[in-house]
């Protein structure tokens, strides 16, 4: 396979009983960055001179840091305590998954300063105004309207051009490449966000908690039957082949495709170009759904958030593309005077995919079952354990929901005064959430090398992805959105 970054990525999650993992990893370092943010409720705020970016025509003072109590860094000053921090961390984190840890912090100097540069681009006003009153503000004509969420798609695109025009810098980068942990960590702050965000809707967030958990076993159940049918009988694949492209299909893309492998006990390499097919797709679904959501769904917002959840196949590319599909559709019902609280989209197709992935575990532990006991069966073979449910549960998950509860329970029981700290606190945290996203948007980029891909014989593996994606998986999903979704709107903002 001539992708190492991803044959890295396989061969470190294969191995289940490995005790250390990006998972583990992500769900530490998340756990961690919440909890210092929380911080704030103490009145410390240990964690805000974390660096933002606000939507600018002229670069002086776009940079800052989040919390006012920090002005006196400036905004060169946050974004260097930002990157010495994470680099500080991450560098930590690379040394206990057995990386070369000099080698990752070169990278990841220079992914960083790539990733935050795109982000920076995105939040120019030709991109990201939104409003005629941020237009007139800005003393600007025009704008694509994209909201500062655009640099997420500025990060893609210059990740894109780095592995396809200078793919011997991407190979230099790969080190740093790790969109799952980036995500993973990302989705763990994410939680808390979320149950702040919902708890004042606490009828409406329940619905779309068992809206979401209804639509994804119901798409769930009809893709995974579907796709290994198709790659079986349409397309001759063997069941090795069949079972590990079914599940990065139909369930989580990369981490799906891996237990799959694992659970059947498939040759490595059945994975790893699974995998690379996911994050080739993943990359189109980013650059086109978002926008069909926003011209064809901006009225039916939870619609589109749940669609998103269920027909893109990674934790990082659908999270993802929710929060660019919350900026468009905030923006086009701004321009029609519909102001929709924010964080209802993203949360929607975050809830869907975190549902999604609680499936791996339980689903790799139903295959092992039936393939150890009923299709490879093999003399002396260890039958498959009640226990492997938890070795290829997405360990991450735990984090979301702690992160969650505790938002939760600190948004609904504290007193006014505690409150009045929580929503900065809980926004500092989100800060680490965007940057997280950004590296993610990035190494989805540099990952996404076509010409290398399509040598290692992606052909036929490709055409059952496009037979199966765009015949069906997307309408399926769209359909089980609508029937679950249609009608439920975000509350609208104050």
């Amino acid at each position: 396979m001539s992708n190492p970054v991803i044959a890295n990525a396989v061969n470190s999650q294969v191995g289940q009983q490995a005790r250390f993992n990006e998972d583990w990893l992500a769900l530490g370092i998340g756990l961690l960055i919440f909890a210092l943010a929380l911080s704030g409720l103490a009145g410390a705020n240990w964690l805000g001179w974390v660096v933002s970016t606000s939507v600018w025509h002229a670069p002086a003072g776009a940079l800052g840091p989040t919390a006012k109590s920090y002005a006196g860094l400036g905004g060169i000053g946050a974004l260097l305590a930002t990157y010495l921090a994470l680099l500080a961390v991450l560098s930590l984190g690379a040394s206990l998954l057995k990386l070369r840890v000099g080698r990752f912090a070169a990278a990841f100097t220079v992914v960083f300063a790539l990733a935050y540069l795109s982000w920076f681009i995105g939040n120019n006003a030709y991109l990201a105004a939104v409003t005629p009153a941020d237009l007139q503000k800005f003393g600007i004509d025009w704008s694509l309207r994209l909201t500062n969420e655009g640099g997420f798609v500025v990060a893609l695109i210059v990740g894109l051009v780095i592995s396809n025009v200078f793919p011997r810098f991407a190979d230099w980068l790969k080190e740093a490449i790790r969109p799952e942990l980036y995500i993973k960590i990302a989705i763990v702050i994410l939680g808390g966000f979320i149950a702040v965000t919902i708890a004042g809707k606490l009828s409406l967030a329940s619905s779309v908690l068992l809206r979401g958990l209804a639509a994804i076993v119901e798409a769930y159940l009809i893709y995974w039957a579907v796709v290994y049918f198709v790659a079986r009988k349409w397309f001759g694949f063997s069941r090795e082949w069949a079972a590990p492209l079914a599940s990065g299909i139909s369930i989580c893309g990369v981490a799906a495709a891996i237990a799959t492998g694992g659970a059947i006990r498939s040759r490595p390499a059945v994975p790893v170009l699974v995998s690379s097919l996911v994050v080739i797709f993943a990359v189109i679904e980013v650059l086109v759904l978002p926008f069909l959501a926003q011209a064809f769904l901006s009225h039916e917002p939870l619609v589109a958030a749940a669609w998103l959840g269920l027909a893109v196949k990674t934790d990082g590319a659908a999270v993802a593309a929710g929060g660019i599909t919350e900026a468009l559709i905030q923006a086009k019902n701004a321009a029609e005077g519909i102001h929709y609280q924010s964080g209802w989209i993203l949360g929607t197709t975050a809830t869907v995919k975190v549902f999604i992935d609680v499936f791996i575990g339980i689903w790799a532990f139903i295959l092992a079952y039936v393939w150890t006991n009923h299709i490879n069966v093999q003399p002396g073979q260890p039958r498959a354990r009640a226990g492997e449910i938890w070795e290829r549960f997405p360990k991450f998950i735990l984090g979301f929901v702690a992160t969650f509860l505790i938002g939760f329970w600190l948004a609904t029981t504290s007193s006014p005064d505690t409150l009045s700290k929580l929503t900065p606190s809980v926004g500092v945290a989100n800060t680490f959430r965007v940057i997280f996203f950004i590296l993610t948007f990035f190494s989805i980029g540099v990952l996404s090398n076509f010409r290398k891909l399509w040598e290692d014989g992606l052909g036929k593996l490709v055409a059952v992805y496009v037979v199966s994606l765009f015949g069906f998986v997307i309408w399926v999903g769209l359909l089980v959105s609508w029937i679950f979704f249609a009608g439920v709107k975000p509350p609208l903002a104050n």
